[in-house]
């Protein structure tokens, strides 16, 4: 029987994985997107975005039990007053893994392992909500012509 095997256990003690995960997502949110091994990005993908939905909530509860994990109170605080903020009115999805390729060495599958809003991004994209609306709303996108492809099936109908 298969119980039990949600979690991948890296080839690590329970402890060990613990500290692993505390680290790599402690990493994460303090550079927004590390390199680590596939499985260790897969698996941290879930401790990660558990974090991000308590910072989403920024109570006390939520800031304690965040703490419990991630030591660092800088990091700590840039997790509930930049990155959380961030990802409001997102149902889940708060990272991904973008695979790299075998790592020289040992042919380990590396990956990428990023926040989906990343800082710069969020900072271009505020920028450019304020200019349209300064500018008085977005410009409007010029018709397709629709007049070619009716055209083209009236032809071949015939």
């Amino acid at each position: 029987m298969r119980h039990g095997d949600k979690v991948k256990k890296l080839g690590r003690t329970a402890q060990h994985r613990l500290a692993l995960m505390r680290n790599l997502i402690t990493s994460l949110f303090e550079h927004e997107r590390i390199r680590t091994t596939l499985a260790k990005a897969k698996e941290s993908r879930r401790f990660a975005d558990r974090m991000i939905t308590f910072a989403v909530k920024n109570t006390l509860a939520a800031r304690r039990e965040v703490g419990r994990d991630i030591h660092d109170k800088a990091v700590l605080k840039k997790l509930f007053d930049v990155i959380g903020p961030r990802f409001v009115g997102r149902p889940g999805g708060f990272t991904r893994v973008l695979r790299l390729g075998p790592r020289e060495g040992d042919g380990a599958e590396m990956a990428l392992l990023e926040l989906v809003i990343r800082e710069e991004r969020h900072h271009e994209k505020k920028a450019k909500a304020e200019a349209a609306k300064q500018k008085g709303g977005k410009k409007a996108k010029p018709d397709k012509k629709s007049d070619d492809k009716g055209k083209a099936r009236d032809e071949s109908d015939k």
